[in-house]
């Protein structure tokens, strides 16, 4: 079992960065691929990015290859997204979630957060 805590969501300009985290409990985290996923109003949940139990494989939707970097440290049990270059439509309520192995896939993620807002302003 793994319960997942997300924080550090806010406001913040187009052009502007924002770094939001999340805070796994379980022994077990270290094993668990892990995943940030957002929803829209009225769009479903994307794929945003994922990485490896290991932290060496990573992967990115393409709206946010290059401005966004996942991370994670399993002697603290957190990952990370930190995100740059934000654009309006980055707005989203931003999920992680984790899953036995690294997929874009949101139907194969066992556990899930409750979520925080990211809102970008233009």
């Amino acid at each position: 079992q793994v319960q997942l805590v997300e924080s550090g969501g806010g406001l913040v300009q187009a052009g502007g960065s924002l770094s939001v985290s999340c805070a796994a409990s379980g022994r077990t985290f270290s094993t668990y691929a892990m995943a940030w996923f957002r929803q829209a109003p009225g769009k479903e949940r994307e794929f945003v990015a994922t990485i490896s139990w290991s932290g060496a494989s990573t992967y990115y939707a393409d709206a946010v290859k290059g401005r966004f970097t996942i991370s994670r440290d399993n002697a603290k049990n957190k990952v990370y997204l930190q995100m740059n270059a934000l654009k309006p439509e980055d707005t989203a309520v931003y999920y992680c979630a984790a899953a036995t192995s690294i997929t874009s896939r949101k139907d194969l993620y066992d556990y899930w957060g409750q979520g925080t807002q990211v809102t970008v302003s233009s």
